[in-house]
């Protein structure tokens, strides 16, 4: 599939599931120009064009599902979903208020939320952590909580000159991230896709 061909087809899908009224918000800005060549994933370049694409996403009720008893397990299709995600080089993140005590920078406060979820797992399968890196966006103040926009600005200025991805289950945060130039997915909603197809996310990093 040629780089056109490309394009057309994510533009159709974008038509698609506008209609079908899933996406909350669909904004691309152009790539920066001159970006430096050091982008902040070099796997997030889908070689296929030069073109990359991040997907961020919210934790609770997004990918984890928390149960009354206070287990927690993957959402419904959400390990399908990183797994088709990262069967295509896409570069995945979390944007996740934890408390801003959890630690002094967001290595700190990212291992404190794995010990809490790992401690209440129950899936059969481990939660795919490694997937996400060291794109684990998280409050350094109170004041920075979604839906305050920080963390995802932050997350932009992470992601360099790629596309940003956001889906989450919350629509107020949905609509935010979509007023920020993220690609905004509400997910598990009745009659639609439970996530973004990865299809589409992978051709978002080809549109002009």
């Amino acid at each position: 599939m040629n780089v056109l061909t490309k394009r057309t087809s994510a533009r159709r899908l974008i038509r698609l599931l506008l209609t079908l009224g899933a996406v909350t918000a669909v904004t691309v800005p152009a790539a920066a120009a001159g970006a430096a060549e050091s982008g902040p994933d070099e796997g997030a370049r889908q070689a296929r064009g030069g073109g990359c694409v991040v997907a961020y996403f919210d934790l609770g009720e997004t990918l984890v599902h928390s149960a009354a008893d206070g287990s927690m397990r993957y959402a419904p299709g959400a390990a399908e979903h990183l797994r088709a995600l990262r069967a295509r080089h896409i570069p995945v993140g979390l944007i996740t208020n934890v408390p801003s005590s959890w630690g002094s920078t967001d290595a700190e406060r990212a291992a404190a939320l794995r010990k809490v979820v790992d401690e209440e797992w129950t899936d059969s399968a481990p939660f795919a952590w490694s997937d996400f890196d060291d794109r684990i966006l998280t409050p350094r103040t109170e004041a920075e909580r979604k839906p305050a926009p920080v963390l995802w600005e932050r997350a932009r200025e992470a992601a360099g000159d790629c596309r940003v991805v956001f889906q989450g289950e919350n629509a107020e945060e949905v609509r935010t991230a979509g007023s920020l130039g993220y690609v905004a997915y509400q997910v598990a909603r009745a009659h639609r896709p439970a996530y973004l197809p990865p299809r589409l996310i992978a051709l978002l990093a080809h549109l002009p």
